[in-house]
């Protein structure tokens, strides 16, 4: 087995598009890159958009070309890849989270003397809050960079778009509850609307 140390992340997820995107019918019809996931396909099919699987090396060329129409990326990965260059619309969404988890085998972790596991949980604590600190300076700073460009107009949501996408996104939620688990549905959603 494995065992979680920490999440590190990349940042918050924004989407991309050829068009504005305020409201979950804006979607419709549009195909988007995604990872290969099936939470991520239900998430663009719930809306009625075309989830289209996609290595992220070749995004750029698949948004510059229109085999996608959008994608969705935190402003880091949108600017370092110039996705800006060839998407003029961004919407600020903040609908999700790209992240990293640090693991190690169980059985080793478990052989590990309690004072080293305590050690390095406690080190692996510290250093998650400094990466993540950096993750949000670098989104950020490429959000700036990115409104400097002038290639891409970003579009904050209101209260009420966010909660009618938020609403779109429930019936995906009771699909995979029974592999996430209902608890931390709820959990994500009290945060959710605590935003």
């Amino acid at each position: 087995g494995i065992t979680g140390l920490s999440y590190w992340h990349n940042g918050l997820k924004q989407l991309s598009a050829n068009k504005p995107l305020l409201l979950p019918k804006d979607a419709r019809g549009l195909k988007f890159r995604v990872q290969a996931s099936a939470v991520l396909e239900e998430q663009f099919k719930a809306v009625r958009a075309n989830p289209r699987k996609m290595s992220f090396a070749e995004v750029y060329q698949g948004l510059q070309t229109g085999v996608v129409n959008g994608a969705e990326n935190p402003y880091s990965n949108i600017y370092s890849q110039k996705m800006h260059e060839v998407q003029p619309y961004i919407t600020e969404s903040n609908h999700g989270l790209l992240d990293y988890m640090v693991i190690t085998n169980t059985k080793f972790w478990t052989g590990l003397p309690e004072d080293v596991r305590s050690e390095l949980s406690s080190i692996m604590a510290e250093v998650t809050v400094e990466v993540n600190k950096q993750a949000d300076a670098l989104n950020q700073g490429d959000k700036q960079r990115i409104l400097d460009a002038k290639t891409s107009e970003i579009t904050v949501l209101n209260a009420e778009q966010r909660a009618a996408w938020r609403d779109a996104m429930k019936p995906v939620w009771q699909k995979f509850e029974g592999e996430i688990g209902v608890d931390l549905i709820k959990a994500a959603e009290a945060a959710n609307q605590a935003q």
